[in-house]
């Protein structure tokens, strides 16, 4: 039995929504309506939309934020030095979230192949992102690496900054030590 989803691009009326799925699969305090707000305008560029939502009905089952290229902050968690594309035109895949029962579907394929696209048109050469080496079957890196994504660099700790400011990591609470693999995927 086949289900019909459906893909749009992010707007301010999926912002509960999105809120409300992240912190079932990501943990209390991931985000808000605060980050929410700034991570949907990083996406726009060029009157383009990076981001992305999927409902099947009207359930949200899954979401991608991506920000466009120079609209992001390049922090101590990028090896800018080791990445063959110049930092000012690689975008950022902030978070992929699929709802546990649509995974191993392609929807977070489908969600990155649509963010790629708008990013491509925004002016980007490659897109970088930090995923979480702890999920489950290390099934964030997979995904990536089936995508097409290159491993840059492991980086220990890399939410415990954020836990120590309210972030409840599903597996460490408030002392997160968790590793992010930084990869890369480098379009055609």
């Amino acid at each position: 039995m086949s289900i019909t989803l459906n893909y749009q691009h992010l707007t301010p009326a999926d912002f509960d929504l999105v809120i409300q799925l992240a912190t079932e699969v990501h943990g209390e305090g991931y985000i808000d309506k605060t980050s929410m707000q700034a991570w949907y305008e990083k996406g726009i560029k060029n009157n383009i939309n990076a981001s992305f939502v999927v409902y099947h009905n009207k359930k949200l089952v899954g979401f991608r934020i991506t920000y466009a290229a120079q609209q992001w902050q390049i922090d101590k968690w990028c090896s800018t030095e080791l990445w063959p594309v110049p930092a000012e035109q690689v975008c950022y895949f902030k978070c992929n979230t699929v709802d546990e029962h649509y995974r191993g579907h392609g929807v977070g394929g489908e969600l990155l192949k649509r963010s790629i696209i708008a990013t491509k048109a925004q002016g980007a050469l490659a897109g970088v992102s930090h995923l979480w080496r702890p999920s489950p079957g290390n099934s964030a890196v997979k995904y990536f690496t089936k995508c097409g994504g290159i491993l840059i660099k492991d980086h220990p700790d890399r939410w415990h900054e954020i836990s120590l400011a309210g972030y409840d990591c599903p597996i460490c609470h408030h002392d997160c030590h968790c590793e992010a693999a930084e990869m890369m995927i480098i379009f055609q």
